[in-house]
Order: C-alpha cells, then structure tokens, then sequence
C-alpha cells in the first residue's frame, strides 16, 4: 500500500514538473511590453533604429512588419517609412530608391493624407539634386514638375505653401537659364532666337527676379532689327555681297517694317513700366520710350504695391554665400519671390523656326511688291549663290528671318500676299487721270515741314500697347504718383556695403 502510494506521488511530480516545462517554452516574447500589439512593436522598433541611422535595421523591420502583418493599421505608415530611410540615408542611388518608394505609395494609398507628403518628398529629392542655372537642368525641370503636382493634385493640404515656395525658387532658376540662353543670341545678333527665349520666359516666369532685364533686352532686340534693315547692303552688278538685297526692297522695308519694330519694342518697354515699375530698368525704360518718339505710361498703385511687395521678399546674397557659391553643387535661391502664385500651367512656347518662317513671308512679299511696282529683279543673295545667277528673286534669294527682322508681322502691318495678276490698290499710278474727288496735299512747304506734336503721358494713339491703353484710360485716382514710384527706390545697405562709398 505505502508503495503504490509513493509511486503515484513520484508520477505526480512528474506531470506537474513536465507541465511546468511545457509553460516555459510557451511564454510570450512580448509579455513585458504590457498591452502593445506586436505590429505596432515593430514599427517603434523600426523608428527607433532610424533614429540612430541603422536604415538597413529599420528597413528590414519595417519588411517584417508588411510581410507578417498585412492587414495592420501601420502597413500604409511603414510603406512610407521605408521610402523616408532611403530619403534619409542620402546618395544617388538611395535617393532613386526612395523616390520609387513613394511612388508605390501614391498608387496603393492615393487618398490618404500622407499621399501629400509623398508627392512633397518627390519633389524635394529633385531639388536636392538641383544644379546651377547654367548647367544640367534635368532635375531643377523635374523638381518643377512635381511640385505643380503637390499644388495640383492635393489642393487642400497643408503642405500646398511650402510646395509653392519651393516652386517659386525653382522657377527662379528655371528663369536665370532661359535668360542666360536670350542673351546669349542677343550678343551674337540671333534676333529671332533671343526673342523666342525671352518671351516665353517673361510668360512664363513673371516673379523672375530680372523679368525687368528680360523685357528690356527683349526691346533692345526689336530696336536691333531695325538697324539690321538700315545696314543690310545692296547688291550691284559687279559683286554681291553676302545677305545683300536690293535698294528698293532695303527701302520698303524700312519704310513698312520700323513703325511696326518701333511699336513692338515700345510695348516691350511699356510692361517694365507698368508691371515692373520699382525695378531697376524702369528709368532706363523710360529714356528708350522717349527716343522712339512714343508715349510714357504711369503705373496703377496697386502694380507699384504689388511690385514693391514683390522686391522686399527678395534677399540678397551674402558675401559668404558667394564665396561657398563657388564650391557648392546647387544653386543660389536668394533672389527668388517669397510673394505672389507661381505660374502652374506652362503657356504656348514661342518657336524661333515660327518667328523666322513669319519673316520669311514678310521679306518676300516685300520683295514681289517692289519687282511688280518697278519691274526690276530683286537681288538678295544668299550665302555661297553664284554671282551670274540672274534668278536672284525674292523666292529663290530671301535672306533667313534672323538676318533682316525679329518676330512676324501680323494684322494690318504686313503685307498680304497678292495673287498672280490681281492688281495691288495701294500701287502708284503717276499716268492714271486725275480723280477730280480726290483730295490733294497742301501745297504750302511749312505746313508740310512742321514736325508732329510730341506726344502726352497717358494718350491713347492708334496703335499704342494694350498695357499703354490700360494704363491710360484707367482713373487718375488710380495711378500713382511720382513719389510712389520713387519712394523705395534706394535701398538700404546691409552689411559692409554700409561703410563703402561705391
């Protein structure tokens, strides 16, 4: 009996100390975290690695925690993470993976909130990447591109104003480029090409902070063309020189061809008048309005007060920023707007082949005008033409648009072109009768030698600018006032420029 007793107590030990063993190997890993769900264990352990720069850690947690936990609440939260430790790991190739991570983010969660600040991040890994206006732009017109697509796409973000920031300094640089790439063919007389440039910028980048140069070197363009028509050399018989065209056709057109120059540079002028009248080349805009004999426009107060606003939201750059300007990769944003909407939607470009193809028609219609009127052949040479080529026709021997003028003529200043035959109206007819209706000039030589009346700040002509008609038949309460325009004009020193005279 006593030992049947004890063999059931030596069994009793037994189960209780096997029980006791099979506990322990059951016990929750996670039991000292208290009431914590394991997903959300991992996505602090994830967060906490990437705060000490281990992205490979957290990477691979986050991994863990999509693979194992598919229907979690953090699956969209860890998507975005892992995109975030390759954007914050830095380098060419982490960048590119970061930047694919947010994308698959968009697509599998293009609703929620967070979608905004995947967008943000796209568009600030290209900005990072950023260069100088005057070398590769690929990621300064991509970096343009998705931040329009923060703006765009998610209008009632919160993160819709730092995007917009972001893309004015963008299109600052985007600006400086394209007004590098104008000037440059203006300095080398491309008329046509700088004119294309520069006007697609000042449509497309008006908060550019040198939109004042870029307007007036569009004017010094259009003047430029007209000395272009001046200077172009006639040919003659005994040798033709290059690019040279008849004396008749050079005196056509000059005489059609500068007022429609003249008024094309004088609306050019005018937009840095009343757009941009607290910027440097408005003075210099106004001397150029006065030699071309054309009327000066006042600005409205609320341009001066835009354009004001607009001026003192820009920085200057310091003298440290120049001299780190010099080693540093990206480019310097100082100058750019902190005020006013960026432009979201690119307007039509300008193409130079459309400016030259418009000239050549012009030129040519010219050049058949003057032959059908005098009946002599028209000599435009072109570049390696032989000099017994008696077929120098204004077909066959226009010169290229970028040679004689600027931009086409359009409306009532150009020339149609008239069909074979028909009659031109406006040809002279010295041996027609004389139309007893017709009403003769005076015959009185000092009537005919007075000069035209100057002309007044303001006056609406035939002819004049929209900006100018604007300007002028706005109220006179509206307009401001010499000392608006000039109050802000000086601005302070800063810094070391305080104790220098120059």
């Amino acid at each position: 009996m006593f030992r049947r007793i004890s063999m059931i107590a030596v069994m009793g030990l037994l189960l209780a100390f096997t029980a006791a063993c099979t506990n322990r190997k059951s016990v929750n890993p996670l039991a000292n975290v208290g009431s914590k769900q394991p997903d959300k264990v991992l996505f602090d352990k994830a967060m906490d690695a990437m705060r000490h720069n281990r992205f490979d850690v957290a990477r691979l947690t986050l991994q863990t925690l999509i693979n194992t936990y598919p229907d979690s609440e953090f699956i969209a939260r860890a998507k975005l993470a892992v995109g975030d430790s390759w954007y914050a790991e830095g380098g060419t190739a982490a960048l590119a993976q970061a930047e694919q991570e947010y994308d698959d983010f968009i697509t599998f969660f293009p609703n929620m909130p967070e979608a905004a600040e995947a967008q943000l991040k796209k568009a600030n890994i290209h900005y990072q990447q950023m260069e100088k206006s005057d070398r590769d732009y690929t990621h300064a017109m991509r970096a343009e591109d998705e931040y329009r697509k923060v703006v765009l796409q998610f209008p009632d973000s919160k993160l819709v104003p730092e995007a917009k920031q972001k893309l004015l300094e963008v299109q600052e640089v985007l600006a400086d480029r394209e007004f590098g790439i104008g000037r440059f063919y203006y300095l080398r007389e491309s008329y046509p090409a700088s004119i294309a440039r520069l006007q697609s910028l000042v449509d497309k980048y008006p908060l550019y902070s040198r939109a004042d140069e870029a307007l007036y070197l569009l004017g010094q363009n259009y003047e430029g063309q007209i000395t272009r028509i001046k200077n172009t050399p006639t040919c003659d018989a005994h040798g033709r020189p290059q690019g040279c065209m008849s004396a008749a056709v050079r005196e056509a057109a000059v005489a059609k061809y500068s007022p429609v120059l003249i008024q094309k540079a004088a609306e050019e002028y005018d937009k840095i008048l009343t757009r941009y009248p607290m910027m440097d080349r408005a003075d210099d805009a106004k001397k150029r309005l006065a030699a071309l004999h054309q009327p000066i426009p006042r600005p409205t107060k609320a341009a001066v007060a835009q354009n004001k606003a607009e001026e003192a939201s820009r920085h200057d750059t310091t003298m440290a920023a120049k001299l780190m300007g010099v080693i540093k990769k990206g480019p310097d944003t100082a100058r750019s707007a902190k005020v006013g909407e960026p432009l979201l939607i690119d307007p039509t470009p300008i193409s130079a082949r459309d400016i030259q193809s418009g000239e050549m028609k012009a030129i040519m219609d010219v050049g058949k005008a003057d032959s059908g009127k005098t009946g002599a052949t028209v000599e435009i040479v072109k570049p390696d033409q032989p000099t017994s080529d008696a077929a120098g026709s204004a077909t066959g021997g226009t010169p290229t648009a970028a040679e004689v003028f600027g931009q086409p003529v359009t409306g009532t200043a150009a020339a149609p072109a008239q069909p074979a035959g028909t009659p031109d109206p406006n040809e002279l007819k010295p041996n027609a009768p004389a139309d007893p209706n017709e009403l003769k000039p005076t015959d009185n030589a000092s009537d005919q030698a007075l000069p035209p009346p100057p002309p007044q700040v303001n006056e609406i002509q035939q002819g004049q600018s929209s900006s100018s008609k604007a300007a002028a038949s706005a109220d006179t309460s509206t307009l401001a006032s010499d000392q608006d325009i000039s109050s802000s004009k000086k601005k302070k020193k800063k810094g070391l420029k305080k104790v220098m005279p120059f």
